[in-house]
């Protein structure tokens, strides 16, 4: 199912994906400017009434399920005029470190939330507490002060993605192939653990880039696993199966790219197999990789 959710007094809501398509991928832009608003449906099941506790960016429609191309795309060698031209920036504020929230607390303003939240164990063995996956006022006051010191919003102790994916970035910093899980070699691999939603290039042991946070496929997509290789490279791709951009797009097995998304990739729902980054991060990325350059990829995104 391909879903939005567009911020809308101050609050996310859920489009199926026949209105998805029909305002974005299956008409041109004039058209869906001019398509009548949605009625708002009713929530869905699972993570339907998780939205964001301020809404990023400016007051514009918000993709949270970018699309990702499925199939490999027609290549072709760009030209210089092309490539000279560099992908638009991101709108200010779109990649905030905004906490996905229950409905209900983001309404109420909650100070601290008594629900369990997505990435409740793994949040309470970062943080060392008693590993039980249900929320309790002790949890939440350590969530709380741990996303206060980490700048997350809402801070009001609810174990989302935000908080998880920050987690996880802050342990890898050092040294992210601590685990020796992405094979060492004399040339560069750019690598991407699944398990904690990063991505980081190594040439021998030297770290050139990264780690970076990023969205890897959903249940059903999963980014597959092994070893890959750079094949085409496309600084302003944009897919025609869905319409829409890819910035820094990196192809490395079929469909499935390297790319940034104009939009947060801290969702508990992935990407239809490609490596979604930050505008920032794939831009630097497409200065570290080049063509046959290889990739690697290992482990399972939590919850695909």
């Amino acid at each position: 199912m391909i879903s939005r959710r567009i911020a809308h007094r101050g609050i996310a809501v859920l489009l199926t994906a026949a209105t998805a398509l029909s305002v974005g991928a299956g008409l041109p832009a004039a058209a869906a400017q001019a398509a009548p608003a949605p009625p708002v449906p009713a929530p869905g099941p699972a993570d339907a009434e998780l939205v964001p506790g301020v809404p990023p960016g400016p007051s514009r429609p918000w993709q949270i399920d970018t699309p990702d191309q499925m199939l490999a795309p027609k290549t072709y060698t760009p030209s210089a005029a092309e490539d000279a031209v560099e992908p638009r920036d991101a709108a200010p504020g779109t990649y905030d470190l905004i906490e996905y929230v229950p409905l209900g607390d983001a309404v109420k303003k909650v100070t601290c939330s008594k629900r369990t939240g997505p990435y409740q164990r793994a949040v309470e063995r970062w943080l060392k507490l008693p590993a039980d996956g249900r929320q309790s006022g002790a949890d939440c006051r350590a969530i709380r002060a741990f996303q206060v010191e980490h700048g997350i919003k809402p801070a009001i102790g609810f174990a989302g993605p935000v908080t998880w994916a920050t987690m996880q970035l802050i342990g890898a910093r050092k040294n992210p192939n601590a685990a020796g899980k992405c094979p060492v070699r004399t040339y560069k691999v750019a690598c991407v653990d699944l398990n904690r939603e990063l991505t980081w290039v190594q040439k021998g042991r030297k770290v050139v880039f990264g780690p970076v946070p990023m969205r890897s496929g959903r249940a059903g997509h999963r980014t597959r696993a092994g070893w890959h290789t750079i094949y085409w490279r496309h600084k302003n791709h944009w897919s025609t199966l869905y319409n829409s951009p890819m910035p820094y797009a990196q192809f490395f097995d079929g469909g499935e790219a390297f790319h940034a998304v104009y939009g947060t990739i801290y969702t508990t729902v992935g990407s239809w197999g490609c490596v979604n980054l930050r505008l920032g991060d794939a831009r630097k990325l497409w200065g570290v990789l080049k063509k046959g350059d290889r990739v690697y990829v290992w482990g399972r995104r939590p919850g695909a």
